[in-house]
């Protein structure tokens, strides 16, 4: 079965150590991330950005008054996936750190995470729908050659 088509923009905000962070998302490996989680094709933008912006979004858009490490805004899942993914830089920087994950494995599972999101997988409706969500995560991420994050 052929891979969706995917239409992807790559932005990266004012980010502390912004050569790092490119080094870890070249399109290509973004591109690969998203096309592997997406069961059709999509037009997604993939915005990387510092915690004063990943805090303010959140804050707007879900109430939360954090940086959080990655937010979906979904406009559309047919015919024709149409997203956009939010990382917040320092956030994910820090996660892998503490999760002894490289920054290029964190930012591939935080991409499929979120385009999982873009086509309706919610992991906050219940257990079921968590664990299904995670399962899917799993199966994604060893076909691109990362370990299970939730082991």
């Amino acid at each position: 079965m052929p891979m969706p088509h995917l239409s992807l923009s790559l932005q990266f905000g004012a980010v502390e150590q912004s050569a790092r962070h490119r080094a870890a998302l070249p399109r290509h490996r973004v591109a690969r991330s998203i096309r592997h989680a997406l069961e059709t094709d999509a037009e997604i933008t993939v915005r990387i950005v510092d915690a004063e912006e990943g805090q303010r979004l959140n804050r707007e858009f879900r109430g939360k008054d954090y940086a959080t490490n990655v937010l979906t805004f979904d406009y559309a899942q047919a015919p024709l996936v149409m997203a956009d993914l939010v990382l917040c830089a320092p956030v994910v920087a820090r996660e892998a750190r503490e999760l002894g994950k490289t920054l290029a494995a964190h930012y591939t599972h935080l991409l499929v995470h979120g385009t999982l999101h873009a086509q309706g997988w919610d992991h906050e409706t219940g257990d079921e729908d968590a664990q299904a969500m995670e399962a899917r995560e799993i199966d994604i991420l060893a076909g691109l050659g990362v370990r299970n994050p939730y082991a």
